[in-house]
């Protein structure tokens, strides 16, 4: 398989995000299971089949690890849906991927086993499993665009009691900025348009949600970011390629807003959306996100595809409080 990403003849790049499709084998804990999972692999089936993605990329929570008996099985379960539409594909990692027997290092030696992925080693010296960054090609063989793909953590460790959930360290950001550097070099001086994914949102999340005029939903009420701000999103600022970054983790968000010229957006949750009230599915449907890049432009557009094929264009606008009224 020729892993090189491309522009279509037509200029365009699709990318379908699946969210937090958690993935478990240990049914006993869950009788639900099992129809929750061959109804997230007909989700995922459907919309690579109605979408046509040139890109697929699992934002997180492949697998409920805590829960499953084999992690390695239920994360190769996790991406046949990629695999078996011959789509390209990689992943990046979140809190759940790791919480069982298997570690995140290893689960990303298994990801490159597979024969569509297109997800890279590892940098030496990286903090974290699964940074990597993907260039989409133009039809002169030329860097057209930049897809960054960063290790969000799971929970903070190495002496860092702060609690909640871990964050972006700082030699993965240096690593974005030097990548970010040699291909803007390689543009001529012109950063690259680049989007970003991750599985934990940023603190700014919450502060575009509060503050600016955003469109979709925040029902699993503020943002699980980390309680540390790390400066990854002032690093994106600083270095001037990256539009959009995407993520998932809270499971009935799936809003998007702009915060300072960066777009930042969520998913849409692949296998349930809440655990408000232990009621899955109560909100929404359960779908993916869809990104369309063109050629030689710093913009997208983007749309929700729901499980049973709707497609949403719109979503409803979000006003802060301060500006209501």
């Amino acid at each position: 398989m020729d892993k090189r990403l491309k522009f279509r003849e037509d200029g365009t790049f699709v990318i379908v995000q699946f969210s937090d499709v958690e993935y478990i084998d240990e049914y006993d804990y869950d009788p639900e299971s099992p129809e929750l999972d061959r109804s997230t692999q007909a989700t995922m089936e459907r919309i690579i089949r109605e979408e046509q993605p040139d890109l697929i990329v699992f934002a997180g929570d492949l697998i409920a690890s805590a829960r499953t008996k084999d992690p390695i099985q239920s994360f190769r379960n996790a991406v046949a849906a990629a695999e078996q539409s011959r789509v390209p594909w990689a992943a990046v990692f979140g809190n759940h991927d790791s919480e069982g027997s298997v570690t995140r290092k290893q689960m990303h030696a298994v990801q490159l086993e597979h024969e569509y992925c297109v997800a890279e080693e590892d940098p030496q010296g990286v903090s974290g499993a699964g940074n990597f960054v993907l260039k989409v090609l133009n039809r002169d063989g030329r860097a057209g665009a930049a897809l960054y793909f960063l290790d969000s953590g799971d929970y903070p460790s190495g002496g860092h009691n702060v609690g909640g959930y871990d964050w972006i360290h700082r030699d993965q950001i240096n690593w974005y900025a030097d990548q970010s550097r040699a291909l803007t070099e390689q543009n001529g001086g012109s950063p690259l348009p680049a989007l970003a994914f991750f599985h934990i949102p940023l603190p700014e999340y919450n502060e575009v949600w509060e503050g600016h005029v955003c469109y979709g939903h925040r029902l699993d009420g503020c943002s699980s970011a980390p309680r540390i701000n790390s400066g990854f999103f002032a690093a994106m600022v600083e270095m001037g390629d990256v539009m959009g970054t995407f993520v998932g983790h809270d499971h009935a968000n799936d809003f998007h807003g702009m915060l300072h010229g960066i777009h930042l957006c969520y998913g849409r949750a692949t296998k349930y959306v809440s655990y408000v009230d232990n009621v899955r599915n109560n909100h929404f449907p359960t779908g993916a996100r869809v990104i369309k890049l063109r050629a030689g432009e710093r913009q997208f557009e983007t749309w929700i595809r729901e499980s049973d094929g709707t497609v949403v264009l719109e979503q409803p606008e979000h006003q802060p409080e301060g500006r209501k009224g």
